[in-house]
């Protein structure tokens, strides 16, 4: 199967299958509260982040709030998020890069949202895809694991090179739904340890099972 057609048949099935496809994490249409869950939710799960935000956001609502925060106190909000005394310290300063930069606006290019502290690419995409619609794909272990399993990325080593190949094939319009889909299907289906093939949709085309039944 071509890589056009394999692409092809993996939208088809999830244009079908999962229609509507979104961010799991709650941030009341707000970019600023999306952009402090994105950098809590590294290595945690949306479900912890999202049990840890409502505290952390009323208490510092704004980036002119949490700019003037002591990292400290923040880390009592965060305690139970994984690395809490790193993405205090990434809080805070982003909220501090947030106002000098930006007047306390949240950018939509991600050349300018990797400026801001805790912020790397994938995180940057996020925000650029989620809030602004923008054709930007993140790769997080999800979708990099699922995108090299089906075979839509091919001898992938990093996120970035995963990124580039996705978004050769994927449509423009439809890069921002894809993200979910790839983010959705690893972590209910294609699991990293035990992924369920047998209510998977995809296995008539998916590289990693047809491997393994010919073993």
């Amino acid at each position: 199967m071509r890589k056009k057609e394999l692409f092809d048949f993996v939208i088809d099935y999830f244009q079908r299958e999962m229609p509507v496809a979104e961010t799991e994490l709650d941030y009341n249409d707000n970019p600023f509260e999306l952009l402090v869950a994105v950098i809590l939710s590294a290595q945690c799960t949306d479900k912890r982040v999202n049990q840890i935000t409502p505290d952390l956001m009323k208490r510092f609502p704004t980036p002119q709030k949490m700019a003037e925060a002591d990292p400290a106190e923040v880390f009592d909000y965060i305690r139970s998020c994984s690395y809490p005394n790193n993405k205090s310290k990434h809080l805070v300063g982003m909220a501090q890069k947030l106002v000098e930069l930006f007047n306390g606006e949240v950018p939509g290019e991600i050349d300018e949202l990797q400026k801001l502290p805790g912020v790397g690419r994938k995180t940057a995409n996020v925000i650029a895809s989620v809030v602004f619609n923008k054709p930007a794909m993140a790769v997080d272990t999800h979708v990099f694991r699922v995108a090299a399993r089906i075979g839509l990325s091919v001898d992938s080593k990093t996120p970035f090179e995963t990124e580039k190949q996705l978004v050769k094939y994927i449509p423009e319009e439809l890069i921002p739904k894809a993200h979910h889909w790839l983010i959705l299907h690893g972590r209910y289906v294609c699991l990293a340890r035990s992924p369920k093939c047998e209510k998977c949709g995809l296995t008539a085309v998916c590289k990693h099972y047809q491997k393994s039944i010919e073993i």
